[in-house]
């Protein structure tokens, strides 16, 4: 929960500084609904793998495989992310 908000006023804050003094308001409004439409089908497709494995097998496993999903996507972002990290720091120590 701490994280998710850090990442929703971070992903904020960078929109509304990137985006154009007029359309401050669009760009708010696309943010929002970026969210709103992320979340809601995060928690459908989690409640989905865990009914259908749960189905299968047992409760336990169906929680298991979700939070399996999210280690390995996590671990995803942050392959994906590092990149990132080491070309800020270059752009740091200059």
């Amino acid at each position: 929960g701490f994280g998710g908000g850090l990442f929703g006023h971070g992903t904020l804050t960078a929109t509304m500084q990137n985006a154009p003094a007029e359309q401050c308001g669009l760009a708010l409004g696309a943010w929002g609904a970026v969210q709103a439409s992320a979340a809601g089908l995060a928690i459908a497709l989690g409640g989905i793998i865990r009914d259908v494995v749960a189905a299968k097998t047992s409760v336990l496993n169906g929680y298991v495989s979700v939070y399996s999903i999210e280690i390995v996507l996590l671990l995803a972002t942050i392959w994906a992310m590092y990149p990132l990290i080491l070309q800020r720091r270059k752009l740091q120590v200059i």
